[in-house]
């Protein structure tokens, strides 16, 4: 089952700079458990909200006064990542998106929170093992394009890490979880954690 192309008005998000113009706003939303206020602009993804996928992944973040490394993959605006952030002190948050105006929205974000966030473009990122990879996947790039971004990031899982993947059930969560466990990550098993509003959480686990 292949997934549909980006539709137009969604194409913006997933180039390097979008072509809408850079109207920023401030949105106020629950991350963490807390209201807060972050800067949000046209030409990212889900820039109106906190997109209802992500919501759903949202309370899957458990505070965590452990070390090491988590990622945010495809960050937007960076509810993830800010949530990483406020709830794991101690660890360091890396936030990835081809999109340049999400990544400084999230240091601009970040920065207003008061936490600290590494928004990297991918090829920037720096050579670690992460202990969580969290994502709400860009689907509408289609499957083979979708396939081969996860075949990048969830090798960098550390031993006994785990990459939670939510995924809307009719845009192919069932059949991305088929994927996961044909064999094309060795060393992996695949579970689904959550199912809440037509979306899956995909836990995918490296052995350790």
């Amino acid at each position: 089952m292949s997934h549909p192309p980006p539709e137009p008005q969604d194409q913006h998000y997933f180039t390097a700079r979008p072509a809408t113009a850079d109207e920023r706003r401030d949105l106020t939303v629950e991350l963490a458990g807390r209201r807060v206020t972050v800067t949000t602009a046209r030409g990212v993804f889900s820039g109106d909200r906190v997109d209802p996928g992500t919501s759903v992944l949202l309370p899957e973040i458990t505070a965590d006064d452990g070390e090491g490394h988590v990622l945010d993959l495809g960050c937007g605006w960076g509810p993830v990542a800010l949530t990483l952030a406020m709830l794991r002190p101690h660890q360091v948050v890396h936030a990835v998106d081809v999109n340049e105006r999400a990544l400084d929205l999230v240091r601009g974000n970040a920065s207003r929170l008061g936490v600290a966030v590494r928004a990297s473009l991918p090829d920037d990122v720096d050579d670690v093992a992460f202990t969580e990879i969290w994502s709400n996947p860009p689907i509408r790039i289609g499957k083979d394009a979708l396939h081969e971004l996860l075949l990048r990031w969830l090798p960098r899982l550390a031993p006994g890490g785990v990459a939670h993947l939510v995924v809307q059930k009719n845009l192919g969560a069932d059949s991305l979880h088929r994927w996961l466990e044909s064999g094309v990550l060795p060393g992996t098993s695949t579970t689904r954690t959550t199912s809440s509003k037509g979306f899956r959480v995909l836990a995918v686990r490296r052995e350790g």
